[in-house]
């Protein structure tokens, strides 16, 4: 197994598509998920959210986090850690 796969840097710009690609499906299966929205469910700032889905920012995700964030979009953590094929 190689560990190095993927760079940090790569992991987040992968948990921020995620986080934006699973909060857009949510929005469209069940109810409206903005970042503000997502961001007060589990109670951390718009910006952390927002920082994430832009990719200006390659700071870390607690694991506590990535598990509230998997919880509210209703998504397993690995989904959200995997980088997924264009268009899907």
């Amino acid at each position: 197994m190689n560990l190095n796969a993927m760079s940090d840097s790569e992991l987040f710009d992968v948990i921020g598509d995620n986080i934006s690609y699973y909060r857009r499906l949510y929005s469209l299966e069940k109810e409206k998920m903005t970042q503000e929205r997502l961001a007060e469910i589990i109670g951390v700032s718009t910006s952390l959210i927002g920082g994430l889905e832009s990719k200006k920012t390659n700071q870390g995700i607690s694991v506590p986090t990535l598990y509230r964030i998997s919880v509210a979009l209703e998504v397993s953590i690995d989904k959200l850690v995997t980088k997924r094929e264009k268009g899907i």
